[in-house]
């Protein structure tokens, strides 16, 4: 049986991975592990409005996934925590043994 201990643990990790379950939130950290980044260059990078992307980045913070970091009128963001690169190798993974899995059943 799963106490309150356990069951917040999880619940903390789903409210990490709904952060991460969008395409342009996937995108985004994927940007910000090359160098940090300002909205406006963002937008330039996603084709999105400021405040579409704004909301995306609010969403990372709110997850504790990006840090920001206001210089003048401009708010610079990075990646608070870039172990989470990591994962997308193990959901690449995934994918491929999805694949592998499909195309023997072709077969």
């Amino acid at each position: 049986m799963m106490n309150a201990k356990t069951r917040n643990r999880y619940e903390a990790r789903a409210r990490i991975m709904k952060a991460l379950a969008h395409p342009t939130r996937l995108f985004i950290i994927d940007q910000l592990g090359d160098a940090e980044r300002c909205v406006y260059e963002m937008t330039e990078m996603i084709g999105s409005d400021v405040s579409t992307v704004s909301k995306h980045l609010s969403v990372l913070k709110d997850a504790g996934i990006v840090a920001d970091d206001k210089r003048g009128n401009q708010v610079f963001y990075s990646l608070r925590v870039p172990c989470v690169l990591k994962w997308y190798s193990c959901v690449e993974g995934v994918l491929e043994a999805d694949v592998r899995q499909r195309l023997a059943a072709i077969k």
